[in-house]
């Protein structure tokens, strides 16, 4: 499957980081879903078979970033998807906290482009996708 059929989920209630994570990945031929919640972001994933990979903010109003991975993760029909935290909290032990939540790996805000590329394209190879 060629990367420009490739649909990421981008959740996150900063509308600046949705377009900026988005522009990257445009850039590279990928198409974004953006979800500005939690809530929206797992209606999506349960709605549109086609997202085999979304890139969560852990803070978020509602339905967190550790909550959203924790229901995608128990949920049988969306284990499949790749799961990428992104956060913009550097504290001690948030890493691994995002692991155990469910992510398959973690980028911590701002995101380098080019290492928000490497760590898509890693993810998507793994998922198969």
């Amino acid at each position: 499957m060629s990367k420009d059929l490739h649909k990421i989920l981008i959740a996150d209630d900063d509308e600046r980081n949705i377009f900026a994570i988005c522009a990257v990945l445009r850039s590279r031929g990928y198409l974004c879903v953006p979800a500005s919640s939690g809530e929206r972001a797992l209606a999506l994933l349960q709605s549109d078979p086609a997202i085999c990979l979304a890139l969560i903010d852990i803070m978020m109003p509602g339905i967190d970033g550790y909550e959203l991975m924790r229901k995608v993760r128990a949920t049988d029909r969306l284990q499949r998807i790749r799961l990428i935290a992104v956060t913009a909290r550097a504290m001690s032990g948030d890493r691994e906290k995002c692991f155990e939540a469910g992510a398959d790996a973690y980028l911590s805000k701002p995101v380098d482009a080019e290492l928000l590329f490497t760590v898509v394209q890693e993810q998507l190879t793994m998922a198969g996708c």
